[in-house]
């Protein structure tokens, strides 16, 4: 009975492994493959009829690879009879666990060439980062501006608080001015009180000296030596106006008409001299009292002139202040709904990206869960190689230990 064994070259890269064993074992053949480290080698023998008896232990097909092997050799070296089952149990293991091995390198290439792919369509990880680059240019575009718009809002509430300062100091003037005025007004209206009473007492003068002229036209007519009639008598007090009236019976032995013209004279002479005097000292009081009044009305005039002019631009001034006002605070209200706009805009944006991110990151993390899985039983795979490349050294010695014999 011949059997043959051949061992041909073994490759082994990142993605499979290629194999052949092939034994001829009395019209039965053992085909196989595994893992080695490049071996090439032919071995051909024939073996005598005598008897061997190996044991192989191990599970079924695509197990963990044989168990520990021991072989009886007999007095003349022939293979026990149930050798021919065991090494065709032995060449089903064998060829069951290499379509597994083969099947399992098929997808792990599959699943490599699928990642290459992926990675190539979705990019790395650094180059979607750069993607959102241009995001982050508008992220901080948008702050730059909404950062713009509070400083030129906060200008414009301190221009504002400036001008609502401004407008109550003017308010205050304003009231000063207002008090002011009716101060003038009431003195105006107490001086026009004394023109007035100037102006009666100097009727009541001017009455007066009518009076007292008409009493010296009286006097300088020619008077009667005798009289027995009723004679009036003036005073002299002429500001009271009191007159004493009396009954004088006149006797005359002589001719006094000389003393009575020159008392009379003396007389008209005192009561000119007084009527004049009261009559310069009341014009000069007056014109004093109408220059000052009239001094005093002139500057209250100028006063008054000045606050209203003052008063209108202070309106003309809290108009436009109003209306800036009203202009700010609609920009300030489409400044913040533009920026509530943008910033919903953007969030919403953000949130799609991070749901994008979300997505990704959880198909990355399969697909690691994978690799993670594939790399788990591509470790189990080249243990139980290990184990069936021992095994099989084993089984190798225990033939060239059976050939020597």
């Amino acid at each position: 009975m011949s059997y043959t064994y051949s061992h041909s070259s073994t490759s082994r890269g990142g993605s499979g492994i290629s194999s052949r064993f092939s034994g001829v074992y009395g019209g039965s053949s053992i085909h196989g493959g595994f893992g080695g480290s490049g071996i090439s080698q032919s071995i051909s023998r024939l073996v005598s009829s005598s008897s061997l008896s190996s044991a192989f232990g191990g599970g079924g097909a695509g197990g963990s690879g044989f168990g520990g092997g021991s072989a009886s050799h007999g007095g003349d070296g022939l293979l026990s009879g149930n050798e021919k089952y065991t090494m065709q149990n032995l060449n089903d293991r064998l060829s069951n666990y290499l379509v597994k091995v083969r099947s399992l390198e098929d997808a792990n290439t599959d699943l490599e060439h699928k990642i290459h792919e992926w990675y190539e369509k979705q990019g790395s990880i650094t180059v979607r980062e750069q993607n959102y680059s241009p995001y982050y240019t508008t992220i901080e575009e948008l702050r730059e501006k909404i950062h713009n718009a509070t400083m030129e809002n906060n200008h414009v509430l301190l221009a504002i608080d400036n001008a609502r300062l401004a407008a109550d100091d003017f308010k205050l003037k304003h009231e000063n001015e207002q008090s002011m005025r009716l101060s003038v007004e009431s003195d105006t209206h107490g001086l026009r009180k004394v023109l007035d009473e100037l102006t009666l007492t100097r009727s009541d003068l001017e009455l007066q000296i009518e009076n007292l002229k008409e009493e010296l036209a009286y006097l300088k007519k020619p008077q009667r030596k005798c009289l027995t009639s009723p004679v009036t008598v003036s005073s002299g007090d002429s500001e009271k106006g009191q007159l004493m009236r009396g009954t004088v019976n006149v006797e005359m032995d002589a001719a006094p008409g000389t003393d009575l013209t020159k008392t009379l004279t003396e007389m008209r002479d005192q009561y000119e001299y007084i009527a004049e005097k009261n009559k310069r000292d009341a014009e000069a009081w007056y014109l004093s009292q109408s220059e000052s009044l009239q001094k005093e009305m002139v500057s209250n005039t100028e006063q008054v002139q000045s606050s209203k002019t003052e008063i209108t631009d202070l309106r003309r001034s809290l108009h436009g202040l109003e209306i800036e006002l009203q202009s700010q605070h609609s920009m300030k209200a489409g400044l913040e709904a533009s920026i509530a706009e943008t910033e919903a805009r953007y969030a919403n944006q953000l949130h799609q990206l991070q749901n994008i991110i979300g997505g990704m990151e959880s198909q990355l993390a399969d697909l690691r869960s994978d690799l993670e899985r594939q790399n788990m039983e591509y470790k189990t795979l080249l243990d139980i190689k290990a184990h069936l490349e021992a095994e099989i050294g084993t089984y190798r010695k225990l033939l060239e230990e059976h050939d020597q014999r």
